[in-house]
């Protein structure tokens, strides 16, 4: 299964987060799935990459040409598709992913994964949307979208495949379904 990841290319300063990108990597590497990211070997998305190849696995970085310009790529990608643009970016990461999983990260990461949500939420994507939960990070777009629901502008149906996961094991339950 390829399973699309996004997170952070900042650390952040909460340790703990770290380990989570681990832990998630050093999975998708054992188990036998392939990481699709944004191909960058800074911040947590490097973490990622570094655990997901330590541990055996492959993984797809998915890179604009600007940030191939900055040499931010993570170089022992198992392969490396460079874009144009992000636009493209988001498109065959999108193209490529079996599974669509956001770890903590910033205005980039909840821009990305708010389309994955759109997208199954339109049924137009088929496949699981994870918002991984680490220490209550997503609670408050939880109850945003728990919002949507009350006041009638979303419905339990549409969310359907919008799933939160307070940890890796959650994570391994509904990618396992």
């Amino acid at each position: 299964m390829n399973i699309t990841v996004y997170l952070g290319a900042y650390e952040g300063n909460d340790k703990s987060i770290r380990e989570a990108v681990r832990e998630l990597g050093t999975w998708i590497g054992e188990s036998g799935n392939t990481l699709v990211y944004g191909g960058s070997k800074i911040g947590l998305m490097g973490v990622l990459a570094e655990s997901v190849i330590r541990s055996g696995g492959k993984a797809i970085g998915v890179e604009p040409q600007f940030f191939i310009d900055q040499v931010v790529q993570y170089e022992e990608l198992t392969e490396l598709i460079v874009t144009e643009n992000m636009s493209q970016r988001k498109a065959k990461m999108i193209e490529l992913g079996d599974a669509f999983i956001a770890l903590p990260g910033g205005t980039g990461t909840l821009e990305e994964i708010s389309e994955i949500m759109s997208n199954v939420s339109l049924k137009l994507i088929d496949a699981p949307c994870i918002l991984y939960n680490h220490h209550g990070y997503y609670d408050d777009l939880k109850r945003q979208l728990a919002k949507m629901i009350e006041i009638g502008l979303s419905s339990e149906e549409r969310q359907a495949g919008i799933c939160f996961a307070d940890s890796i094991k959650e994570i391994k339950d509904i990618l396992s379904k």
